[in-house]
């Protein structure tokens, strides 16, 4: 098992995006107004609705490298399954080990 690395958990997301490539049903909608889910570019959404579209794992806002450089295309108005994720969590831990990254002490 690894264990927790000092990585500073402020500036960790954008040279990570594992909770963002971590399953094509992760990035689900659940909570969000009406308005909220009207913001988000309907390119962007699955066929069912029902939350993000992905590619394979990979949800379609993610830009750039996982462990290396991403950022959200839609960070402002992503949904509030994305919002909720934090570094150093459960499943900020589950998502990096998938991809072979140091899990994050939490704060």
């Amino acid at each position: 098992m690894q264990e927790s690395s000092p990585i500073d958990p402020s500036s960790c997301c954008q040279s990570c995006g594992a909770c963002c490539g971590y399953s094509a049903n992760w990035p689900r909608f659940s909570i969000e107004s009406d308005e909220e889910l009207a913001a988000i570019p309907q390119a962007l959404i699955n066929e069912r609705q029902s939350g993000m579209r992905c590619e394979g794992d990979r949800c379609s806002a993610l830009q750039g490298d996982i462990g290396k450089a991403t950022a959200c295309g839609i960070y402002a108005i992503r949904p509030e399954v994305c919002r909720t994720c934090m570094p150093g969590d459960a499943e900020c831990a589950m998502a990096r080990r998938k991809f072979g990254l140091p899990v994050i002490a939490s704060a």
